[in-house]
């Protein structure tokens, strides 16, 4: 989390704070909720069923459930999709080109072709 950057659309160092982060469920943990919260980044993160249950049944000692808004959400489909359509190019689902350059590289490319 602490190597995010958003670029600017002027000159300037670029930000390290987005405006808001939209995660999978991988990312709900309550350090990386913390961790936004108390760098002042809106979120919106679904919770796992196990971590429910475990605060329903700490009763009030678990605290609210976090917020949640389903169309902020769907959102993140459209970021899910351009991986998916990037994951047809072969080279780059298992990654053959090791060198990190080579491989931005072909990321570039693949995002060019699929733009176009």
């Amino acid at each position: 989390m602490t190597e995010i950057h958003v670029p600017r659309t002027g000159p300037g160092r670029p930000r390290t704070t987005p405006d808001h982060v939209i995660a999978d469920k991988g990312y709900s943990s309550r350090e990386i909720r913390t961790y936004l919260r108390r760098r002042g980044i809106r979120h919106t993160i679904p919770e796992r069923r196990d971590q429910a249950a475990g605060r329903r049944r700490r009763g009030p000692a678990g605290g609210r459930p976090p917020g949640f808004d389903r169309a902020v959400y769907r959102l993140r489909n459209i970021v899910e999709r351009c991986f998916n359509r990037r994951k047809q190019w072969r080279g780059l689902a298992t990654r053959y080109d090791k060198a990190c350059g080579s491989f931005e590289a072909a990321v570039t490319i693949a995002s060019i072709l699929l733009w176009i």
